[in-house]
């Protein structure tokens, strides 16, 4: 049986217009199964990158229902590909005031197998920018993981985050239990806070925990003139960066070789030595 997986994060530069990121999105995501991805991940809010917080409110779709998830289903089904779609707005029962960030799971029929709901709000105020997505977004409680199979029969556990996740290590460390083959991350990092620490917690986040990270990142300049840092990668368990785009849209394609990740925990089996 093989122990390669060919992966592909989408880096995209979401617009305010739902209809146009999706058409943007399913071109990518075809451009990536051309190339031979079976798992393909793309950004945080891929489907939408509003004027104001507010707008994402407008967009919201219960679960299962809405042109979003069911783009994300036909897209999965057609390519017979697992798909994470990123995140998109999910509405919260008997508050219209707030959504969901939540990261949905599609795989190669197109069923929709795992949700994770965005756990770490993000705030940010430097005095020229400022960010609050408690604003408008309900969070999350709890870590997700789930077992993805390839072609080949290969077997993985997959754990999912969100953005300004990668700050907290904790939440990693849930995951790990049993270990993870590979981490996901959509985001929509700041142009200031992604120059200074997107890079640095990525690699950090797949050393410590000895496997893959694949991170799908938002990069360029937005009609609402918010700037994105983009640099979407795939990180290997021993911290190098094996693919990377600057900026724009486009996809970066990576190899999970699951041997060289076992070799990894064998060599130095910092897992089995946690005490705390």
């Amino acid at each position: 049986m093989s122990q390669i997986l060919n992966v592909a994060a989408i880096q995209m530069v979401s617009t305010p217009d739902v209809a146009e990121n999706l058409a943007t999105a399913t071109a990518l995501v075809t451009e990536a199964a051309s190339a031979g991805a079976e798992l393909v991940l793309l950004p945080e809010y891929f489907c939408l990158i509003g004027h104001h917080d507010h707008d994402k409110l407008r967009h919201a779709e219960a679960p299962g229902h809405g042109p979003i998830q069911a783009t994300l289903s036909a897209l999965a089904r057609q390519h017979q590909l697992w798909l994470i779609g990123g995140t998109l707005p999910l509405a919260v029962d008997g508050d219209p005031s707030h959504v969901w960030n939540s990261s949905l799971v599609f795989d190669p029929q197109g069923q929709a197998v795992a949700r994770y709901d965005k756990i770490h709000l993000f705030r940010f105020d430097d005095g020229q920018r400022r960010y609050d997505e408690a604003a408008t977004l309900q969070a999350g409680q709890r870590p997700v993981a789930f077992n993805a199979t390839t072609r080949s029969g290969l077997s993985l556990r997959v754990g999912l985050s969100i953005c300004y996740d990668l700050r907290f290590p904790e939440l990693y460390r849930q995951l790990m239990h049993p270990p993870c083959d590979l981490l996901l991350l959509p985001a929509a990092f700041t142009d200031v806070t992604g120059r200074a620490h997107w890079e640095l917690l990525l690699r950090a986040r797949a050393v410590e925990n000895q496997c893959y990270m694949l991170a799908a990142g938002q990069g360029g300049l937005h009609p609402n003139g918010r700037r994105t840092w983009g640099h979407s990668m795939l990180v290997e368990p021993w911290g190098q960066i094996s693919a990377v785009r600057p900026e724009g849209p486009g996809v970066v394609l990576g190899t999970l070789d699951l041997s060289q990740l076992q070799h990894v925990r064998s060599r130095l089996p910092a897992l089995e030595h946690r005490v705390l």
